[in-house]
């Protein structure tokens, strides 16, 4: 039972900022440029929280052994890279979410499979990067989610017990990493999950359906 949660931490892309216009039309800019037809936002933004090789894979239906695969990669991330935060922002509610936490002293960090050339200037362009010591991205150490040690590396930097920490995701592979780090794990229903999944059978100890609900969920003690 997790009944005294002192500590936040946010996976990125689908539940703390909402990256889906901008990798859309990265994806969609890539397509086009390569002759083929712009795919809707509706397709594209459940998909998002799996990563650029599901991106690309969605757009072009090409497996990673495709020779092609690597050069239209390459290509759809530098496009992002160009446009990372030209409409991503904090979803709705986030910011007062985060001004609540941090004047109460609830220390709060991200953990995200995003690796660091793209995670540090999406942070810097959104000012967050001052509000927190734990940025911990898909590259900072040898393992990412759904493996624990990205979580229990952000627990060394917030000096903060997992027991005492909450993980905050969208995605099967956050409340996995989350629960294995012995955290507390909450679904982001607002986020990006593809139809197929059924995050009622991830194992998670609650769902949220805005960022609004963190804050009561921690008041009434994690449940």
């Amino acid at each position: 039972m997790h009944n005294n949660i002192k500590h936040v931490l946010f996976d990125l892309d689908g539940t703390l900022v909402d990256t889906a216009p901008d990798l859309a039309f990265a994806l969609n800019r890539t397509l086009v440029k390569r002759g083929r037809e712009p795919l809707p936002f509706e397709m594209i933004r459940p998909s998002v929280s799996l990563g650029g090789v599901a991106l690309v894979k969605l757009g072009f239906r090409l497996d990673e052994s495709d020779p092609e695969f690597t050069p239209v990669r390459n290509e759809f991330l530098a496009i992002y890279r160009d446009n990372l935060s030209t409409h991503s922002r904090l979803f709705p509610g986030m910011e007062l979410v985060l001004d609540r936490l941090e004047q109460t002293g609830v220390s709060w960090g991200i953990v995200t499979n995003k690796p660091a050339w793209l995670t540090d200037p999406l942070m810097q362009a959104l000012q967050l990067d001052t509000r927190t010591p734990c940025i911990v991205s898909g590259d900072t150490l040898e393992h990412r989610k759904p493996h624990p040690a990205p979580l229990l590396h952000a627990c060394k930097l917030l000096q903060c017990e997992p027991r005492e920490t909450v993980y905050i995701g969208d995605d099967r592979r956050d409340v996995a990493a989350g629960t294995s780090a012995g955290m507390a794990t909450l679904v982001a229903s607002y986020g990006y999950i593809v139809s197929t999944e059924d995050p009622g059978n991830w194992g998670a100890d609650g769902f949220i359906d805005s960022p609004e609900d963190i804050l009561p969920w921690i008041r009434a003690g994690g449940r």
